[in-house]
């Protein structure tokens, strides 16, 4: 279990702006580190209330010299870059790790941290293209010879998270659930994104050697009771009918129709469920997280990430479960829990008929 952060002071935290990278900076402060932030354009960092207390870096991951450049002098590598969109992404996810593996050896870098996806026990011909480029990019990096940590999750729980945005704008705007039958009996094991910060700061004082750890709540569950999990919590009567022989690519093509998120992640994510996503070893709790930390119930996370502060609450004083002013456009939902009920929003047309009514008071 980690001992204390007094090794490695100086970090860079890649894709700093992302979901997961955007709510470790801040943890990473805390535990008094020195922090190197990315980001593609320098002056998106100013809607981060720790823009100020980082160190902002513009970086191509796919121009080596840029790489070079962001990580001097840094210890330690947080690796979050990931390219869902587009056709090619594994492509560019690959120049990418290389790009920053080349860069992590020549200045030094002396800890790799890397957040991929959960693998399913399948060849890996069988995995998705999504999670076999993940384990690509993660076999990158393991291969520079620089000592790396691997993080594999399945979904995170946490308003803004991509895979927790797509489970909750489905399930607030389908009152008729028609789920192929896989998602039944498939399972994923979710993990809070409070729980995964942790793991990732804890990873800078795991043991030396490179191994990947696999980070889940210890709450496996069928995708469907999870969206009846989700549904009871938010205050929504939703019916599921299972339709058996449903093709998985036939989903992931219509997802993206119900869901705000850009529409190239979600087909990629939904490709990914049709198997078990369920961690195989719990390891991480010894090796990466602090001596007593208790991990966060499925139904504390998703009651978490409901819950909307008022809007004149800074983001530096709101729980990074649920929404933050610097998430992306496109999360949130119509849903949140005050005093531990569920508060929908009042809307007309066709999105208030598919959200339904308010619960009774």
């Amino acid at each position: 279990m980690p001992t204390g952060l007094e090794v490695f002071v100086r970090v860079v935290v890649t894709g700093a702006g992302g979901y997961i990278g955007s709510r470790l900076v801040p943890a990473l402060l805390a535990a008094g580190h020195d922090v190197t932030a990315t980001f593609t354009r320098a002056a998106s960092a100013q809607r981060f209330w720790w823009a100020d207390q980082v160190r902002v870096v513009e970086m191509d991951v796919l121009d080596r010299a840029s790489a070079r450049a962001a990580f001097a002098d840094a210890q330690a590598l947080y690796y979050l870059i990931h390219g869902l969109g587009g056709d090619d992404f594994a492509t560019t996810d690959r120049e990418g790790a290389y790009n920053a593996a080349h860069a992590a050896v020549r200045a030094g870098i002396e800890r790799i941290v890397y957040l991929g996806g959960l693998v399913p026990d399948l060849p890996d011909g069988d995995l998705s293209p999504h999670l076999r480029s993940r384990l690509e990019v993660e076999g990158v990096l393991t291969d520079s010879g620089v000592p790396t940590v691997a993080l594999r999750a399945a979904m995170v729980v946490g308003s803004g998270s991509t895979s927790f945005e797509v489970m909750r704008q489905i399930s607030e705007r389908l009152p008729v659930q028609v789920l192929p039958t896989w998602m039944r009996t498939s399972r994923v094991e979710p993990i809070a994104v409070t729980d995964v910060v942790a793991a990732l700061v804890g990873a800078l004082d795991a043991p030396a050697s490179s191994r990947a750890y696999d980070v889940g709540s210890g709450e496996p569950l069928a995708y469907a009771a999870l969206l009846r999990r989700y549904a009871k919590l938010a205050g929504l009567t939703r019916v599921q009918v299972s339709v058996p022989l449903l093709p998985t690519a036939l989903v992931a093509r219509l997802a993206p129709v119900l869901t705000a998120a850009p529409p190239s992640t979600v087909q990629t994510l939904v490709e990914s469920l049709h198997h078990d996503m369920v961690c195989r070893e719990d390891d991480f709790r010894r090796d990466l997280l602090p001596t007593g930390h208790r991990l966060i119930s499925v139904g504390q996370a998703l009651e978490r990430a409901l819950h909307v502060p008022g809007a004149g609450v800074p983001d530096v004083r709101r729980d990074v479960m649920g929404p933050l002013h610097s998430d992306a456009d496109w999360a949130g939902g119509q849903v949140s829990r005050t005093d531990g009920r569920p508060v929908h929003r009042r809307l007309g047309g066709w999105r208030g008929l598919l959200l339904g009514p308010p619960p009774p008071g």
